[in-house]
């Protein structure tokens, strides 16, 4: 299985009080800049999160379109923002530290979500996510490097 195809550039730090809806729109942004979505698919992530939250557990969350606006996908690839003072993801107060944007084409999301398990399972993962200081730290974790 390959690594999460991700870099160091796709990694944005965001500083201050963020709502789930400000980070959305910040993440999808980036995507939109970066060329892996058209600009409709930042309300397939909204309506996406209102169907079922996209917080995945320790610290991450993965907001993604929906199906329906898969045809707004121009190529997979994902962008991360890094909020170190969390965002209240959902009802259950959940805190999002890592938000992992997602654009998928076809089935390519479930290998993405497949290399992040590690990251959602290890028990030292939050841990690890509050004393991320650069990209290249946050990278090691969701690779699954130490």
């Amino acid at each position: 299985m390959s690594t999460i195809q991700l870099n160091s550039n796709d990694i944005t730090f965001i500083t201050g009080k963020y709502s789930k809806k400000q980070a959305i729109e910040t993440v999808a942004k980036n995507m939109i800049e970066a060329g892996l979505v058209k600009a409709d698919y930042q309300q397939a992530m909204f309506d996406r999160d209102q169907q079922i939250s996209t917080f995945l557990g320790n610290g991450i969350a993965i907001p993604h379109g929906t199906t329906e606006k898969r045809d707004s996908v121009l190529t997979t690839g994902l962008k991360v923002l890094f909020c170190p003072e969390g965002i209240v993801w959902d009802e259950d107060n959940n805190v999002a530290y890592v938000i992992i944007g997602i654009a998928a084409k076809a089935n390519e999301h479930l290998n993405v979500l497949r290399q992040l398990t590690h990251a959602v399972i290890a028990e030292d993962t939050l841990t690890r996510i509050k004393q991320v200081k650069t990209p290249e730290d946050l990278l090691a974790i969701l690779q699954n490097k130490e």
